[in-house]
């Protein structure tokens, strides 16, 4: 049944070598009490934990029904020592926090024998060695006999061939002593019993084989088995598992013992998660209330559409062109609009007109146009006289923000490089951007240098001169067209000059892509010059001709849709302003404004600015950004929780070295080990999020009281349930990356010297 063939077995320390066995050979009946008689050091012990695979033999080998164990995997050894090897030892080596029956059914539970038949099994053991009324008792409730009783039923429990006896009554008295071996010698009967003892006479009196060494060999065998004995059977490995069930039990039964370190540990790990959760209830409560705001506020503001629109992608890579933020120069630099395309030109036809015309009344509460001024602007420069577009260049009308001087928002807005600020309707303002730019087709118009930057004194005092629409058209027929010759126009003494008084730029505080940029002009320019074109001859005729054209007299197109121009505005909007009735229905009007982009080109696609979008997403990133701030200083602390956890669980690894060598001699594998530590961890980090959340829980209500007495708004932190269960998953993943390394190191501990550990 069992051989041993030259087995050596040697020990290291530093440079000295101890060989504890120099190449035993045995044999083992079936069923037989062998006693192993020798003196401290003969052997014996580790000749015993190589029988019951704890040990690894150096040389030889090691037969089991036929088996040869020589190339054994570790898993296979856990297989054989559940399977094949019963331990009994001295010192009892019974699990403390769990009862007597759970300490019985361990090795059947490795086994994967289900709960009724263990429990079923044991009992039956218990009874026999005559402690079925103790079953449910911890170990410590019980004498010294009754121990080794409870050992010898846990023993017996897995129905093994072999069972191995350590100086099974070393702690106990005489009469105890022989309850227990009159006991290990029934056993005997049916299975192969080998002793180790010290005491000559206890083997004498109930062995029917005894073994004597001395120095790592045999000196006597008083019945050596003479011939190998026949065996039809062979070994079946059955592989050992504990289930994360049987492991969360032993580790949970295991925190029982220890309630008020575990609590305060869980504790100490909720600390960061009490943080984040408050955090987040109040990021989550604050987001409410904004979005309240906004369905109350923001959603009347309207989508805009204008002729220009800034494409807030591309101008923000713009500004990664290298030049300094609000430099403190004095001099602008022309930008080539061409190579930076911030700008998208959109065109507001008829087509677009009637489209946005079609939009249902249930979504657009109202629809308003605006008409840009025509001004017949010009400018002398070094190559002659230019006329500037308002509709293509960047000039317009100064808001009427910044033209009150009273009011000194332009001094709270803007900053003025030079000059001063327009107050008459012949001045006019430059406007830079954040990096003193200025629009290189606007700069050239003016007549400017633009391959090189432009000092503010050479733009202060640049003149430029309005022609009225008597001056500027001319008669063709029935309509008008401008004049070709603008030398002649700009030296004409109706003209009105007008000056560029000042350059600015808007300050830090506002936002640049919603600033301005460019020439503008004030309001009491607009009101003198349509007041001069309405008197003008060349309107009189041409509404003339509308007349009749509308009368249905043919004219050239060209002269339906000109006067509005000669009036002073654009006969298309500049701007249409889309007001909506709430959230929902703007929702359906910006994707009414998208599908009429879909299938076009880029160039002829409409693009539109969503105020309300734009400020929530603002306000939103805003409220994110601190957020996250905010939950990186609180994640500090479970960091911190995790390396804590790690100590507390090396700690418990030390508490439990006896544990792991007694599981392990009853064939749990390295990674169940690795499990009931894991379970710990696992049970901790579940405590620590589940205690974090309640107590964060709790917390906001008196946070929220205070809130609101400070601000009058109800209920601003909210706890978000899916937040809660982020942070519990987030609190044991953490708490089992730090638990992790305990748990390998107490995998990788040697069972022999686990099970010497007291």
């Amino acid at each position: 049944m069992l051989s041993l063939k030259k087995i050596k077995k040697s020990y290291k320390t530093g440079d000295f070598i101890q060989h504890a066995l120099k190449g035993v050979s045995l044999q083992f009946r079936k069923n037989e009490f062998v006693a192993i008689l020798g003196p401290s050091g003969s052997g014996k012990t580790t000749l015993l934990n190589i029988i019951g695979g704890l040990d690894r033999y150096d040389e030889g080998n090691l037969i089991i029904n036929n088996r040869e164990t020589k190339n054994f995997k570790d898993s296979e050894w856990d297989a054989y020592r559940n399977n094949c090897i019963g331990f009994i030892f001295q010192s009892y080596n019974l699990i403390g926090h769990i009862d007597v029956l759970a300490n019985v059914e361990m090795g059947m539970t490795l086994s994967g024998v289900s709960s009724k038949e263990r429990r079923k099994k044991a009992l039956e053991v218990l009874d026999r060695v005559g402690l079925s009324e103790h079953a449910h008792k911890r170990p410590n409730q019980l004498s010294g006999g009754q121990m080794q009783r409870v050992a010898i039923a846990r023993a017996l429990a897995n129905d093994p061939d072999i069972i191995l006896a350590d100086e099974p009554t070393g702690a106990l008295d005489s009469k105890t002593s022989v309850q227990i071996m009159e006991l290990i010698q029934e056993i005997a009967k049916d299975k192969l019993v080998i002793m180790v003892t010290h005491n000559p006479e206890l083997a004498h009196t109930y062995a029917t084989r005894i073994i004597e060494m001395k120095d790592g060999e045999i000196l006597s065998d008083s019945n050596p088995l003479k011939e190998k004995e026949e065996n039809s059977e062979d070994y079946t490995i059955k592989k050992t598992s504990m289930g994360f069930l049987t492991s969360l039990k032993l580790s949970l039964n295991n925190i029982r013992t220890k309630k008020g370190r575990t609590i305060l540990t869980a504790f100490a790990s909720s600390i960061g998660i009490i943080g984040i959760a408050l955090i987040l209830s109040l990021s989550n409560g604050f987001d409410q209330q904004i979005s309240k705001f906004e369905g109350n506020t923001l959603s009347t503001l309207p989508v805009i559409v204008q002729r220009q629109s800034v494409d807030l992608e591309q101008f923000m890579q713009s500004l990664e062109d290298g030049l300094e933020e609000y430099p403190d120069t004095s001099y602008v630099i022309p930008l080539d609009e061409e190579a930076n395309s911030s700008v998208h030109q959109n065109v507001l036809n008829e087509d677009y007109v009637q489209y946005i015309e079609n939009l249902s009344s249930a979504d657009a509460s109202g629809i308003n146009y605006s008409y840009a001024v025509a001004l017949n602007l010009l400018a002398k420069g070094s190559d002659g006289v230019s006329l500037l577009n308002t509709n293509e260049l960047d000039i317009s009308s100064l808001p009427h923000s910044l033209q009150d001087s009273e009011t000194s928002l332009v001094q709270e807005q803007m900053d003025i490089l030079a000059g001063n600020v327009p107050t008459e309707k012949d001045e006019l303002l430059l406007v830079v951007d954040s990096k003193n730019r200025v629009s290189k087709g606007l700069l050239d118009d003016l007549g400017f240098d633009t391959e090189t930057s432009i000092d503010f004194d050479s733009i202060l005092g640049k003149e430029i001169k309005v022609a009225f629409n008597d001056d500027y058209y001319k008669a063709v027929g029935n309509y008008f067209v401008p004049t070709n010759d603008l030398n002649a126009l700009y030296d004409n003494e109706n003209n009105l000059t007008l000056k560029i008084v000042g350059v600015a730029r808007l300050k830090e505080d506002y936002a640049d892509y919603l600033g301005y940029r460019g020439l503008y002009y004030t309001n009491d320019l607009i009101d003198y010059v349509i007041r001069q074109n309405e008197n003008s001859q060349v309107v009189q005729k041409q509404l003339s001709v509308n007349y009749n054209v509308l009368s249905g007299e043919q004219l050239n197109e060209e002269g339906k849709e000109t006067v509005l121009d000669y009036l002073g505005y654009q006969s298309l909007p500049y701007v249409i302003y889309i007001y909506t009735n709430d959230f929902d229905s703007k929702e359906r009007i910006i994707t009414y404004l998208d599908d009429y982009n879909k299938d076009k080109a880029e160039e002829d696609q409409i693009v539109y600015l969503d105020q309300a979008d734009m400020i929530s997403s603002l306000s939103g990133n805003i409220m994110d950004g601190v957020t996250i701030v905010l939950i990186a200083f609180s994640s500090i602390s479970l960091v911190v929780s995790s390396i804590m956890i790690g100590i507390i669980m090396y700690i418990s690894v030390l508490e439990r070295t006896k544990e792991i060598g007694i599981l392990r001699s009853l064939g749990a594998r390295k990674k169940d080990i690795s499990r009931v530590f894991n379970s710990e961890t696992f049970i901790i980090g579940l405590a620590s999020g589940l205690i974090g959340i309640l107590i964060a829980w709790v917390l906001l209500f008196p946070i929220n009281h205070l809130l609101y007495d400070l601000t009058e708004l109800e209920n601003v932190a909210v706890m978000n349930p899916i937040h809660a269960l982020i942070l519990i998953t987030i609190s044991l993943i953490l708490t089992l990356i730090g638990g992790w390394i305990p748990a390998k190191l107490a995998s990788k501990k040697d069972p022999v010297v686990a099970l010497r550990t007291e």
